[in-house]
């Protein structure tokens, strides 16, 4: 159930972000679907958690309009305030903290060889210090499932098992607004407002718009595999870097949906 403050967002820690409309400097059209949408503010979310050892006081939970899961935003005993992830188990009121030696709680940020092997965590940086890259949606966890050397074997939300340094911080806990998936949109406006424009079907075109395009009535696609409107297979091409450097870390595949 989500819960979120009446109170209105840290001015300090806001900043306008540009609308480009999926258009590059030229004009031209380079990610599809994208237009429209409501004016919006970015909120700089602390996915570091630098601030080391200092006693950190969630005052607010906040709707940001920029991800599907809210945020907390947390006054530190020195006054300063940042935002973070909001994990499902902490509570308004609650203290957290980030170092090396805190206890391994919910909202608390430590390094991989300090949290115990089956906990759930999210947020968890994929070089050390950079912040954290992986496991930021709403809902999502990932487990420890195993520590060997200086690596830590983690389970992603996407089924992968992964390497992992002990030295990389990761945040205790399973990141609130389990349910986002289940809500309905209610119509099509609200799409709108997040600036997600309509798709046309591929067979619904023009034939030189889509390779699935023309033909008399509803005559389908007409091939025997699925195009994108650039002629490219739609359904079953590998598009990660086969050689990639940071293949080597990975121990298990992430699971394949239904093509």
């Amino acid at each position: 159930m989500r819960v979120i403050s009446n109170t209105k967002p840290e001015k300090p820690l806001l900043r306008i972000l540009k609308k480009t409309s999926g258009r590059n400097n030229l004009g031209h059209i380079t990610a599809r679907h994208i237009g429209g949408r409501e004016k919006r503010f970015y909120r700089e979310i602390d996915f570091k958690r630098n601030k080391l050892n200092v006693t950190g006081k969630v005052v607010a939970f906040e709707y940001d309009p920029n991800r599907n899961v809210e945020v907390a935003l947390v006054q530190y005993k020195d006054g300063e305030k940042r935002y973070i992830l909001r994990p499902s188990q902490v509570q308004l009121g609650e203290d957290i903290f980030a170092g090396y030696d805190v206890e391994a709680k919910p909202g608390n940020s430590l390094p991989l060889s300090n949290i115990p092997i089956g906990m759930p965590i999210h947020n968890i940086e994929i070089h050390a210090g950079k912040g954290g890259q992986v496991v930021r949606g709403a809902g999502t966890l990932a487990t420890i499932l195993a520590k060997e050397g200086k690596f830590a074997h983690v389970k992603l939300p996407s089924g992968e098992v992964r390497k992992f340094h002990k030295e990389c911080f990761a945040t205790v806990g399973q990141l609130a607004n389990i349910e986002w998936k289940s809500e309905p949109l209610g119509k099509a406006g609200r799409s709108r407002h997040f600036g997600i424009r309509p798709k046309v079907r591929g067979t619904a075109q023009h034939p030189g718009s889509h390779p699935h395009g023309g033909g008399e009535g509803r005559s389908g696609e007409g091939m025997k595999q699925s195009k994108t409107p650039w002629g490219k297979p739609a359904r079953g091409l590998i598009t990660r870097k086969r050689g990639k450097y940071s293949n080597v870390m990975i121990l298990q595949k992430r699971k394949r949906g239904k093509g």
